[in-house]
């Protein structure tokens, strides 16, 4: 039997992008950033790119509230692949095919469409303000560079995002040019970089450096922010797949009301429990 002071969980992926989702709906739970970057090591903790803490609804419609946490124990207000894993675990409880969950970047939207679950991440922001962006800056063309990354274009997708295309995504060194771009002084509260390559006007190939939490194997807002800052710049349509180093996901950016849709498959790792003195600060 577990210790009363037992704390559940449960291990989840979308495409490799990992997450320790703990239910604190009925009981509270606080996260300290050191307790984060703690549960979040892949050596001594669980291991995870993001911990995801679940909270009473604050919205009426939403099941429930997202926290996300980095692994460097940083918070973000955005995440797509832990929305479509938070939304697998609503539906499989209300024994519905969709959910809405409350989240720092607003209320999201999910449905279930076979074996995938898809999310509406909301509108697609490009004024420099909303990104945001420390000046005014033509969004398309970013004033900054790292070796062979230059030209980037962001937007938010509910976090800030600076994408780069290049000819091939695998022969850059994310690990030395994502940490120098994320916090670039641009950026006052940092960016997610992503490297795309254009394999045609309805497919990427596309890998990213997640701020707070380094190179995962698959970025849903990242690649979601690829097809917009694609197709502002001609390169790709608005109905596009995205090849992940974990595996695709479909990105709609709808032209009917700016509203980024993504979907792909959601998997559970495992469950497990550990010790509430282990979220100490």
């Amino acid at each position: 039997m577990a210790p009363m002071s037992a704390i559940s969980f449960t291990k989840m992926h979308g495409l490799g992008n990992d997450f320790v989702i703990i239910d604190a709906r009925h009981t509270p739970v606080t996260v300290s950033a050191q307790a984060a970057r703690a549960i979040c090591d892949r050596h001594t903790g669980v291991g995870c790119d993001q911990l995801i803490v679940i909270e009473k609804a604050r919205a009426n419609g939403a099941a429930g509230f997202m926290h996300i946490r980095n692994s460097d124990g940083s918070s973000s207000a955005a995440c797509g692949n832990a929305t479509r894993c938070v939304a697998a675990l609503f539906m499989a409880e209300s024994g519905r095919d969709e959910a809405a969950i409350e989240t720092a970047a607003g209320l999201l939207r999910a449905e279930r469409r076979g074996d995938l679950v898809s999310t509406d991440l909301g509108a697609a922001r490009t004024d420099w303000r909303d990104i945001p962006l420390r000046q005014d800056t033509d969004t398309l063309h970013l004033p900054i560079a790292s070796g062979p990354l230059t030209d980037g274009a962001a937007c938010s997708v509910g976090n800030p995002h600076a994408t780069f295309f290049v000819d091939d995504a695998r022969a850059i060194d994310l690990s030395q040019h994502g940490p120098v771009l994320e916090h670039d002084d641009l950026f006052p509260e940092r960016a997610n970089i992503g490297v795309v390559q254009v394999l045609a006007p309805d497919r990427i190939r596309i890998r990213v450096w997640e701020r707070g939490a380094g190179i995962t194997s698959a970025c849903g807002t990242g690649a979601s922010a690829a097809v917009v800052s694609g197709h502002r710049r001609g390169v790709c349509g608005r109905t596009v797949t995205a090849e992940l180093d974990g595996g695709e996901l479909e990105i709609i950016w709808r032209e009917s009301d700016g509203h980024v849709l993504m979907t792909g498959p959601v998997a559970t790792s495992f469950t497990g429990v550990f010790d509430a003195k282990d979220l100490a600060p």
